[in-house]
């Protein structure tokens, strides 16, 4: 790998370039397991995303996505009988997604998929660790 004239420190393509290929690596491991249960990836990363009830704008920024996006995503697993939307019950202006005993089935499955052959599950605890505050630092 080229490294920039700071010894010890690798170029930022390098690294933009290694995260883009993990990134790609995770985002076709989602289609597959999302494949296998009838959904889209949206859809397996919301459920991956909901082991709780959240709001639509929680559940847009745990997706890295607009909240427009995840109200799609929420409507469909709604329609499918995977979620509902109830009330907050401290914000009357906003809904809960809460997972139906269906949903909250598929999720245990897709999730337990998703940690199958992961490109994240290669690395140690230790690892997976290491890597997940080194990014957490770098996208602060």
């Amino acid at each position: 790998m080229a490294h920039s004239n700071t010894p010890g420190r690798l170029a930022d393509g390098d690294v933009c370039s290694l995260v883009n290929a993990l990134s790609q690596a995770i985002e076709r491991h989602t289609r597959q397991v999302s494949d296998r249960f009838g959904l889209t990836s949206a859809q397996a990363v919301a459920l991956r995303e909901l082991p709780e009830p959240r709001t639509l704008r929680e559940l847009a920024r745990r997706m890295h996505c607009e909240a427009s996006n995840a109200t799609f995503v929420a409507d469909r697993l709604e329609a499918m009988g995977l979620l509902e939307r109830r009330p907050h019950p401290t914000d009357r202006r906003a809904k809960l997604l809460h997972l139906t005993p269906e949903g909250a089935a598929l999720r245990r499955k897709v999730v337990r998929q998703l940690q199958v052959d992961s490109p994240i599950g290669r690395l140690t605890d230790e690892e997976q660790t290491t890597l997940r505050d080194l990014l957490a630092r770098a996208a602060d």
